[in-house]
């Protein structure tokens, strides 16, 4: 297991469009998954113990950012055929299992992770409500056993100032994760 840290925000960078497969047998875009004053794009899994840390968190946290008019979607990227945990009918169980607030998606062929430029699970992307990206961080100080409860809730704080003014923080604190199980690389 590779843990990788997210790049620094680029500011005003367009969110990529997309057209994956979802665990409820819908097919998502990003149109249909925006909301009225932005859309949080995470790159998650099922396997990853950044992610597993934080999976009540982010359930949290996606279910009041909708108060604030942020809509959220978790696309799964990892290749299922070294990671059986991460397969599609696992997708499933989880999202029933954390009652998830938001589509998961399956990116089978890995383009759109590719296309986002995404590096590890979790990887963050807040867009405001014209999908310009303005928050590229973590979630909160959790790393592969969670934060206290009282840590600082930076994605949502984030999110928050992204639905109230359009812009997020100058000031971020990368994402760290498992990297992205890319098609063809070594287990």
């Amino acid at each position: 297991m590779v843990s990788l840290e997210t790049p620094v925000c680029d500011f005003g960078t367009p969110a990529v469009d997309f057209a994956l497969p979802g665990v409820d047998g819908d097919v998502w875009t990003l149109e249909k998954c925006r909301g009225e004053k932005g859309l949080l794009v995470m790159f998650i899994c099922n396997h990853c113990p950044y992610v597993k840390a934080i999976r009540d968190r982010l359930v949290r946290d996606t279910r009041e950012l909708r108060e604030y008019g942020i809509n959220s979607v978790a696309i799964m990227a990892n290749d299922p055929t070294d990671y059986p945990e991460d397969s599609l009918d696992n997708m499933r169980k989880i999202a029933a299992q954390e009652d998830f607030p938001f589509p998961y998606l399956m990116d089978e062929s890995q383009e759109t992770a590719k296309a986002y430029g995404a590096v590890c699970t979790p990887d963050f992307f807040g867009y405001n409500a014209k999908l310009e990206l303005q928050y590229r961080g973590r979630l909160d100080a959790s790393r592969k056993e969670a934060a206290p409860v009282d840590a600082r809730r930076d994605l949502f704080e984030a999110m928050v100032q992204v639905a109230r003014t359009g812009k997020g923080p100058q000031e971020q604190i990368p994402s760290m994760g498992c990297s992205i199980k890319w098609k063809g690389e070594a287990a």
